[in-house]
C-alpha cells in the first residue's frame, strides 16, 4: 500500500492512544515505516473481544461476591489468564490452581503460594486476599458501547 493509503481511522476505541506499526511504500518506491490508528473493521472487532473480556471479569466478580468463586478466579479473569497460562507461569500443577478456584480451599491457602498468585497477576498479597474492589472491575465507556 501507498504511504498514502495507510488506515487512520481513528475510531473511539482507540482514541489516538494506540497505534500500529505498518510498512508502506513511499513516493520514491521505497519501504518505509508509518504509524496506523487502525481501520473501521479491525476497529469493531477489537471493541466486540473487549466486551467479551469485560462481561467475563463482571460475571465472574459477580461469582466471588457470591461466594462461588475465590478472588483467585477475579484477578485470573481480570488478567485474561486461564488454568493452562497461570500454571505455566507459576509452576504451580493446573489441578492444583483449579482447586484453589473454590473459595473454601482458597482460604486455606499457605502464604508462600498467595505470594507467587500475587506477584504472576501483578496484585498484592493483600488484595488478593480481601478480593476484588468495585474500582478493580472494567467496564464498559459510554463510547466502547456505540
Amino acid at each position: 500500500m501507498r504511504l498514502d493509503q495507510v488506515p487512520q481511522d481513528n475510531d473511539y476505541l482507540m482514541e489516538g492512544r494506540t497505534r500500529e506499526l505498518c510498512y508502506a511504500v513511499d513516493e520514491k518506491g521505497r519501504y518505509v515505516r508509518v504509524l496506523s490508528a487502525g481501520w473501521e473493521p479491525k476497529n469493531a472487532a477489537l471493541i466486540q473481544a473487549w466486551e467479551q473480556v469485560y462481561e467475563r471479569v463482571k460475571a465472574t466478580y459477580d461469582d466471588v461476591l457470591a461466594g462461588k468463586k475465590s478472588p483467585l478466579a477475579f484477578f485470573m479473569a481480570k488478567r485474561m489468564f486461564d488454568v493452562k497460562l497461570l500454571s505455566a507461569y507459576t509452576n504451580i500443577p493446573k489441578r492444583k490452581i483449579k482447586s484453589h478456584l473454590d473459595p473454601d480451599c482458597f482460604r486455606r491457602l499457605d502464604t508462600e503460594t498467595l505470594k507467587v498468585y500475587a506477584h504472576a497477576l501483578n496484585v498484592t498479597v493483600d488484595g488478593l486476599l480481601n478480593g476484588p474492589r468495585p474500582i478493580d472491575v472494567p467496564f464498559r465507556t459510554e463510547k466502547a458501547g456505540r
